[in-house]
C-alpha cells in the first residue's frame, strides 16, 4: 500500500467519527457510540472506504494509551479515600456479579467447557467485558442532575473508578491465563511485583513532577514529560511483567493525577484523543466489527447480553449498598448509576480481539449494551432522584 493511502484513510475516519459523532449527540446518546457507526458505515461492513491496516491498528493502540492515561488523570484521590471502605466494597460486588453472569451467559449459549480450555477462557472474559462502568457518563449524568457532589454522586463516582481498576486487574490476568506458555502462579507474582514497582516508582515519579510543576508551572513541558512517563509506564506493564499496556497507562495517570497541573495535562491530552486518536480507536472498533457471520444466535446473545450487563449491575452494586444503609432508594441509584458502559468496555473488547479471546462478530452485542445503558441511565436516574422530594434520604 502507497504511503499517501493512509492520509486519505484518516481524512475519511476523521470527517465521518466528527459527523456521526454529532448525529449521535443530538440523538442524546454518546458520542463514541456515533463514532462505533462510523468506523462500520466506512467498513468493509457497509462502504468499504476504509480497510483495516496495520498502521491504523497502531494508531488506535496510541489512542487507547491516551484514553487509559487521561482516565487516570482525572481520577479525584481524596474523594476516592472519603468514600473508600464503601466503595471498595461495591466496585467489588461491581466486578464479581457481572464476571459470574457474563460468563454463565456464555456458557448457557455454547456449552461450559473445561476450565482452563479455550473456551473456558473466552467464557470468562465476556463476564470480564462486563465488568467496566463508564465513569465519564456516569459524571455527566449526575453532573446535569445536580447530584455529583451528594453523597450518594460520591459513592457511585468512587466505585465507578474502583471497579474499572479492579476490572483492567482481571482482564490482565485472563490474558495472562490465557497464553498456554503463562505459569498461574507467574502470572499472580508479575500483577504483583508491577503493582509494587508502580507504588515505589511512583512516589519517586511524583515527587520530581511536583518539583518540576512548581518550577514550571502550566507549561507544555509538564506536558510532554507525562506523555513519555505513560508511553513509558506502557511498555514497562507490557514487556517486562505481560502486563497489558493500558494497565501501565491508567496507572501512570493515577500517580500524577494529584499534580497541581494534572487538569491541564488532562486538558492537553484530551485536545490530541478528541482530534485524532480517539476517532481511530472509536472508528477502528466499527472497522474489525464483522456482521458477515451475524446470525440468529448472535441476535439472541446480544439481548441477553444487554440485559444480564444491567440487571448484573444493579442487583451486585445495589444489595451491596443496602447492606451499608442506604435506603432502598438511594440503593437502587447506585445500581443504576453503576450500569452504564462505554470506553472502558471497549478498550477490554479490543483487548480480547488482540488475543483472540473474542470474536469480532461479538462488538455489535458491546456496542448494542453502550447504546443501551447511556440511553436509559439519565432517564432511570432522574427518575429516581424525582422521588427524593416525597422519600427522604435515610444514607448514614
Amino acid at each position: 500500500m502507497e504511503v499517501y493511502h493512509i492520509f486519505k484513510d484518516l481524512a475519511i475516519i476523521i470527517l465521518f467519527s466528527k459527523i456521526f459523532g454529532i448525529l449521535a449527540r443530538k440523538c442524546k446518546a454518546p458520542q463514541v457510540a456515533g463514532e462505533i457507526i462510523a468506523g462500520l458505515i466506512i467498513g468493509p461492513c457497509v462502504l468499504g472506504l476504509v480497510q483495516q491496516t496495520e498502521f491504523l491498528s497502531g494508531m488506535a493502540e496510541v489512542g487507547v494509551i491516551l484514553l487509559m492515561f487521561s482516565a487516570g488523570l482525572e481520577t479525584d484521590l481524596k474523594e476516592l479515600l472519603k468514600t473508600g471502605p464503601i466503595a471498595l466494597a461495591i466496585a467489588c460486588a461491581g466486578v464479581f456479579v457481572p464476571l459470574v453472569g457474563g460468563t454463565l451467559l456464555y456458557m448457557a449459549f455454547y456449552g461450559t467447557g473445561n476450565i482452563g480450555s479455550d473456551h473456558f477462557y473466552k467464557a470468562l472474559f465476556i463476564g470480564c467485558v462486563l465488568t467496566a462502568t463508564s465513569v465519564s457518563i456516569t459524571v455527566q449524568v449526575l453532573r446535569e442532575l445536580g447530584k455529583l457532589k451528594g453523597k450518594v454522586g460520591t459513592t457511585i463516582v468512587s466505585a465507578a473508578i474502583i471497579d474499572d481498576v479492579i476490572g483492567i486487574i482481571v482482564l490482565t490476568v485472563i490474558i495472562g491465563f490465557k497464553n498456554p506458555a503463562a505459569d498461574s502462579a507467574k502470572v499472580g507474582i508479575n500483577t504483583l511485583l508491577f503493582f509494587g514497582l508502580s507504588f515505589v516508582l511512583g512516589f519517586v515519579i511524583y515527587k520530581i513532577f511536583k518539583k518540576l510543576d512548581k518550577r514550571y508551572p502550566h507549561t507544555r513541558r509538564i506536558t510532554i514529560l507525562g506523555l513519555a512517563f505513560c508511553l513509558g509506564m506502557s511498555f514497562v506493564a507490557e514487556k517486562y511483567f505481560g502486563i497489558a499496556d493500558i494497565t501501565g497507562a491508567y496507572v501512570a495517570g493515577i500517580i500524577l493525577c494529584s499534580l497541581k497541573d494534572s487538569e491541564y495535562i488532562a486538558e492537553k491530552m484530551d485536545i490530541n484523543s478528541y482530534i485524532f486518536f480517539g476517532p481511530v480507536f472509536f472508528a477502528s472498533i466499527g472497522l474489525k466489527t464483522d456482521i458477515s457471520n451475524f446470525t440468529m444466535d448472535i441476535l439472541w446473545f446480544s439481548i441477553g447480553f444487554v440485559l444480564v450487563g444491567l440487571l448484573c449491575k444493579i442487583i451486585g452494586c445495589g444489595l451491596i449498598s443496602k447492606l451499608f444503609k442506604f435506603s432502598w432508594n438511594d440503593s437502587l441509584k447506585i445500581g443504576v448509576g453503576m450500569m452504564t458502559r462505554g470506553e472502558v468496555a471497549l478498550i477490554v473488547a479490543q483487548k480480547g480481539l488482540a488475543v483472540g479471546l473474542l470474536a469480532p462478530e461479538y462488538f455489535t452485542s458491546i456496542i448494542l449494551l453502550i447504546i443501551v445503558s447511556s440511553i436509559a441511565t439519565p432517564l432511570i436516574l432522574k427518575l429516581l432522584f424525582s422521588k427524593d422530594k416525597e422519600e427522604p434520604v435515610t444514607a448514614s
